[in-house]
C-alpha cells in the first residue's frame, strides 16, 4: 500500500435510471398546468378517495385549458384496481396520465399508464405470481405528483400491487414505467395526520438506509442515501409534530425522493422483503410495516454480519449511518440500532400484532419473503431463524 493511502471499497459496475425530469420545491405545483399540457390537451387524473385535495390542481389545469377526467380509488392498489383504471382510461381520449397523491396512488398511476399501451393483462407481467413477461412498449406519458413524503414512487420504475388471491404484494416493473416528470412540492404535504407522517416518514428513512447497505450500493446512490438520512434524522419527528413546519416538509419530501432514487438503482433489504407478503396478506399500510420492522431488521443484520462476515463493508456502513443519524453518537453499528429503537418508541409505532398477524403466520410470511426481490440485495443472506427473529421482535 502507498504510504498515507486509505483502503477504499471497489466500485462495482452499476447503472442508473430515474424520471425524465425532476422538479422540486415549494410552490412548484403552479407549473403543473404548463407541464401537463405539453403532452396533450386531455389528461386522466388518478387520485385517492379524498377528492378535496386535488381541487387546487384542477384549477391550475382549467386555467391552462387542459381537459381532465378524475379516477379515484381507496386503499392500496390491487391488480383489480389497475384493471378497472385501465378500462376507465380506454373509455376516454387521454394523452397522458397524472397521479396526484401518496405512494399507492402513484403506483396505481404508473401501472395504469403502462398497461394502456401494452397488450394482455396485469398478471402477464407481474413478478413472482405472474408470468414475468417484459413490458415492451413505452408507457402513456406519466406525471407523478406526490402529496406524502414516504415512498419515493415518483422516481422509481415499479408499482407495488396487491393480489388478495395470493395474499401477497408484488411488483410490476419496467424501465418504461419511469415517470416523464416528477413534480415534488413539499407544500402538498401540509395537513398530513401525525400517524401517517410517522409511518410514511419511517418508510422514507428505511429507503435511504437499506440501499446504503445493500449488495448493489454504488457511489452515486450513496450520496442520495447520505443526504436523505441526514435530513430525515433532523426532521422526521418535527414533521409528525407539525406538518406546517416548512423546513421539516422540505427535508422529508427531499428524503423521500432520495430514497426513490436510491432504491430504484441499488435495491432494498429485509424490511421490504417482508413488507410485500405482510401487506398483501393483511390490512396493513406499507409504511406501518416498514416502521414496525426497521430497528429489528437492522439489529439482526448487524449480528449476522459480525457472526458470518465480519469483514463486510456493510458493518462500516452501519457505523457511518450512526454518525449521520446522530452526530454526537458513537461510530458503532449498535448506535444505529439504538437510535432507530428510540425513534420507534418516541413515535409510538404499533407492533405487527396490531394488524391481525399471529405467530402461526410466521412460517408462511418467511417463505414468501425469501422469494421477494428486495431480500436478494440484503447485505447478507439471512437464515430462517434470523428471519423469524425479525418477525418475533417486531410482533
Amino acid at each position: 500500500m502507498i504510504p498515507g493511502s486509505m483502503m477504499v471499497e471497489s466500485i462495482l459496475p452499476f447503472e442508473f435510471a430515474t424520471a425524465g425530469r425532476i422538479i422540486f420545491g415549494r410552490g412548484q405545483i403552479k407549473q403543473a398546468g404548463v407541464i401537463i399540457k405539453e403532452f396533450g390537451p386531455s389528461v386522466l387524473l388518478i387520485t385517492g378517495q379524498n377528492r378535496e385535495r386535488i381541487k387546487p390542481l384542477l384549477g391550475i389545469l382549467e386555467a391552462e385549458g387542459v381537459r381532465y377526467q378524475v379516477h379515484s380509488f381507496a386503499g392500496e392498489p390491487s391488480i383489480e384496481m389497475v384493471t378497472r383504471g385501465v378500462d376507465f382510461a380506454r373509455g376516454m381520449d387521454c394523452q397522458s396520465v397524472v397521479a396526484f397523491g401518496g405512494g399507492s396512488v402513484l403506483d396505481a398511476g404508473k401501472a395504469i399508464a403502462v398497461m394502456l399501451t401494452n397488450p394482455g393483462e396485469v398478471l402477464d407481467y407481474l413478478e413472482v405470481i405472474g408470468r414475468g413477461k417484459k413490458l415492451t412498449l413505452p408507457s402513456r406519458p406519466f406525471i407523478a405528483i406526490p402529496t406524502t413524503a414516504g415512498t419515493g414512487s415518483e422516481v422509481t420504475r415499479n408499482a407495488v400491487l396487491a393480489s388478495p388471491v395470493h395474499r401477497v404484494k408484488v411488483s410490476l416493473r419496467s424501465p418504461h414505467m419511469l415517470p416523464v416528470v416528477a413534480l415534488v412540492d413539499p407544500d402538498l404535504t401540509i395537513g398530513i395526520p401525525p400517524r401517517i407522517a410517522a409511518t410514511t416518514g419511517l418508510d422514507a428513512l428505511t429507503q435511504v438506509l437499506e440501499p446504503y447497505v445493500s449488495t448493489r450500493a454504488n457511489p452515486l446512490t450513496d450520496g442520495f442515501c447520505e443526504a436523505g438520512v441526514r435530513r430525515a434524522a433532523r426532521s422526521l419527528v418535527k414533521m409528525c409534530d407539525d406538518s406546517s413546519d416548512p423546513r421539516a416538509r422540505e427535508d422529508m419530501a427531499f428524503a423521500s425522493t432520495m430514497g426513490g432514487l436510491a432504491l430504484a438503482n441499488a435495491g432494498l433489504g429485509a424490511v421490504h422483503g417482508f413488507a410485500g407478503p405482510i401487506g398483501g396478506g393483511f390490512s396493513t399500510p406499507h409504511g406501518a410495516v416498514c416502521a414496525a420492522m426497521l430497528p429489528h431488521a437492522v439489529r439482526v443484520n448487524i449480528h449476522a454480519l459480525r457472526t458470518r462476515q465480519p469483514d463486510s463493508p456493510a458493518l462500516d456502513r452501519y457505523s457511518r449511518l450512526a454518525r449521520w443519524l446522530e452526530p454526537a453518537s458513537g461510530e458503532d453499528p449498535d448506535c444505529t440500532v439504538a437510535w432507530l429503537s428510540a425513534l420507534s418508541r418516541q413515535l409510538q409505532i404499533p407492533s405487527l400484532r396490531n394488524y391481525g398477524i399471529r405467530i402461526d403466520h410466521f412460517s408462511d410470511l418467511i417463505e414468501k419473503a425469501k422469494a421477494a426481490s428486495s431480500m436478494k440485495t440484503n447485505p447478507i443472506a439471512l437464515t430462517e431463524l434470523e428471519l423469524r427473529e425479525i418477525l418475533e421482535s417486531a410482533w
